[in-house]
């Protein structure tokens, strides 16, 4: 019995260590997306881009490649230059992939965004954003 429960602990420690783990990839990586869309830079953005991103505006979302993903955003920022982008709360899910909401005001109003990060190879990249006028 006092061997099940040392294993059991020890499970319990590699999982809230990974889970550390990736949440502080995840700030590391929130702080750059935050400076690539306050500056509006759909290229800088990219690189933290997954595979495939659920990508939405105002309730209407699409899954896409990092590629299409780059030009919708590229579309957006420049119709919707950037005049400001604040993190305004972030956390982590239960498996504890990081995500974040944001403010985002451009020249054509404030938007409401939802960043969503998931575990991708070593480091998390973003697999859903979701801009919603306010």
């Amino acid at each position: 019995m006092r061997l099940i429960f040392t294993k059991l602990l020890m499970c319990g420690w590699l999982l809230l260590a990974g889970t550390a783990t990736i949440q502080a990839q995840g700030g590391d990586q929130l702080n750059a997306v935050r400076s690539a869309i306050a500056s509006g830079s759909s290229h800088d953005l990219a690189q933290y881009l997954a595979p495939s991103v659920e990508v939405g505006f105002d309730g209407d979302s699409q899954n896409m490649n990092a590629t299409q993903t780059e030009l919708v955003l590229k579309n957006f920022f420049a119709k919707n230059a950037a005049g400001k982008f604040d993190i305004v709360h972030q956390g982590a899910g239960p498996d504890g992939t990081p995500y974040a909401v944001g403010r985002y005001t451009g020249r054509n109003g404030t938007y409401r965004v939802f960043i969503g990060l998931k575990a991708n190879k070593s480091t998390p990249a973003i697999d859903k954003i979701d801009f919603t006028k306010e």
